[in-house]
Parts: structure tokens; C-alpha cells; sequence
């Protein structure tokens, strides 16, 4: 039998707040800027001054990510001590977004490093095996996110480098060799007062570069396995003060890079030379097609055809398998 109900076991709905509802936000004249160093799980790591802050970011940024490299307002607690919290409440606007997608049919971008200057593409020429494609695509990445490209080849020691020298010399792609106990000195020039990212695949020495870069790093490094891949040693990134000035950020390896976000004329904005060939091409020209208009453009106007190959590599890169 359905037992009796009694006074308990209704609900009383709780009473509004009387507190007078408003739409203004604060201002926050008060907060002070720094820059996202390390990102882990909702908890941000934020360089004031001197200081390391940890910040949560405040609720009305609603879903809009935090990336390492971003410049952001925070309040609260800036002191940088111990069981400290600040709040973040405003991003300063990205000059560059190194961008991503989960594959080349989402085109759900997933935001990397902010206000980076230099994306330095680490590749080794052996041990790991180059990608070149995977290459090709950090480079479209690097344009499409208003970033200058940096080619760096690792382990000259164990391969020459003049085939992967020559395939983006076209590019006009600057390129660092470092090999052991070589090259280190020419890229800390390449990157010395400016904010750098480096990526690249798992195993082809960025953890090293950046301990040689920043000797009190003490970035873990690990040995590429028995089947040709690096193992992860990096988990998350972080950007790491150069000595005598300058950023530089470490990456965790990557085995794919999605570009699902780019379009052709994403990448066509690297290529100024060619912008005014691309201007007699059909509207909506993917530049691939027999309808292009580059190829009798560049035949009249003299234009290096490497250059137009290079640029359509580019562009098939987007859709052609990695490895």
C-alpha cells in the first residue's frame, strides 16, 4: 500500500534574491597584465614581472580557450605566493594564433601558441625519418597563423642535409643545421629578442634544443624506439625566458597536424609574389584545377615556376596523407 503523504514531503521552491539584478560588468581597471607561460587542467600558470602567478579564468570569458603565449588581465591575488588563486577576466587581442584541427575534415580549430613570432619546424634528417609533408604542413600553419616559418634540421651527424635543403629553398624558408655539439649558436641568433615555438614530431630533439637554449630548462629527453617514432617526453607546452631576451616555447611532439581550418587563400598570403596572377582566377579557384590562371600568368610575367610548384604543394598538403 502507497504510504500517506504528510507536510514533509512537500517542496518548497526556495525565494528569489532580492538582490537587484544588473547587466553592467565590472571594468577590472585594477587588474594587471601577463603573459600564460604553462597551461594544466583549468589552471593557469602566468608570468607578472618577476612573478609566477596561478590564475583560473573568470566565467564570463565563457568558452573562448587560454593558450600558452596569451597576454591576459588578471585580479586577485598577484603576489605569486603559495595556495595563492588570481582570476583571469581579459584577453589582450593575439597578434598570431598557431592553429590546429583534430583532421583534415573537421574544421574545429584547436588553438596552440598565441603572439608567437617565429614557429621553428624541428625535423631530424635521421632517426627519426624527415616527413616532409608533415613539414608542409606546419609551414601552412605557420602562414595561415601570421607566424615566420624556421626550418631547423637536427642530427646532421647522422644524414647529410642538402635534399631537404634544396626541396625548400624555393619557399624562400629560412633554415638552421644542428647536429651534435653544432648549429645551436646559429639558431640562438635566429631566435634571440623574439617570441619562438618549437614543433615538430616526437623524437627529433626539440626537448634538446631548448636545454642547450635554456640551460636551467632541464626539459626531459627521450630515445627514439625500436620502430622509427620518438616517445612523448614533453607533456604540455611552456614558454621558457631566453638568456638575454627572448621566449622561447617547447611543444609536446606531434604525429599529425589537421588543417582542416585552412583555405587557399589562407595559404595564398604567404605567397604575395603570386596575389596578383591569383586575381585573373575564377572566384572560388582552388588554384589546382585546369581553370587556374596562375600557370599563364607566371609564364608571362617570368615567375620561377619552383615557386608556383612550392606554393601548390602547399596547397595539396592539406588533403595528401602526412607520411
Amino acid at each position: 500500500m502507497p504510504r500517506e503523504l504528510d507536510e514533509d514531503d512537500v517542496r518548497v521552491r526556495p525565494p528569489r534574491s532580492t538582490r537587484p539584478r544588473t547587466k553592467s560588468r565590472p571594468t577590472h581597471d585594477d587588474a594587471v597584465l601577463g603573459d600564460v607561460v604553462t597551461v594544466d587542467r583549468g589552471r593557469y600558470r602566468v608570468r607578472v614581472g618577476d612573478e609566477l602567478v596561478t590564475a583560473v579564468r573568470a566565467r564570463e570569458l565563457g568558452r573562448r580557450a587560454v593558450v600558452v603565449g596569451d597576454r591576459v588581465a588578471l585580479v586577485g591575488d598577484v603576489s605569486g605566493r603559495a595556495d595563492t588563486l588570481a582570476r583571469v577576466v581579459r584577453y589582450e587581442p593575439r597578434t598570431s594564433l598557431l592553429r590546429r584541427s583534430p583532421d583534415d575534415n573537421d574544421p574545429l580549430e584547436r588553438a596552440v601558441v598565441a603572439n608567437a613570432e617565429v614557429l621553428v619546424v624541428v625535423t631530424a634528417l635521421a632517426d627519426p625519418v624527415p616527413r616532409p609533408r608533415l613539414v608542409d604542413r606546419c609551414l601552412v600553419a605557420a602562414y595561415d597563423g601570421g607566424l615566420t616559418p624556421l626550418l631547423c634540421l637536427t642530427k646532421s651527424d647522422l644524414a647529410p642535409a642538402s635534399e631537404l635543403l634544396a626541396l625548400y629553398e624555393p619557399l624562400g624558408v629560412e633554415a638552421v643545421v644542428t647536429g651534435r655539439g653544432s648549429g645551436v649558436e646559429e639558431l640562438r641568433e635566429r631566435v634571440q629578442g623574439r617570441k619562438s615555438v618549437l614543433f615538430g614530431q616526437s623524437g627529433v630533439g626539440k626537448s634538446t634544443l631548448v636545454n642547450q637554449l635554456v640551460p636551467d630548462a632541464r626539459r626531459a629527453v627521450g630515445e627514439v624506439t625500436g620502430v622509427g617514432k620518438g616517445r612523448h617526453t614533453s607533456s604540455s607546452a611552456i614558454a621558457l625566458a631566453l638568456p638575454g631576451g627572448g621566449t622561447v616555447i617547447d611543444t609536446p611532439g606531434v604525429r599529425s597536424f589537421g588543417l582542416g581550418h585552412v583555405t587557399a587563400a589562407g595559404v595564398l598570403a604567404a605567397f604575395p609574389d603570386l596575389a596578383p596572377g591569383a586575381e585573373e582566377c575564377p572566384v572560388g579557384c582552388d588554384h589546382l584545377g585546369s581553370s587556374c590562371r596562375l600557370d599563364a600568368w607566371a609564364a608571362e610575367e617570368g615567375t620561377s615556376p619552383e615557386r608556383l610548384a612550392s606554393f601548390r604543394r602547399l596547397l595539396l598538403s592539406r588533403d595528401a596523407p602526412e607520411d
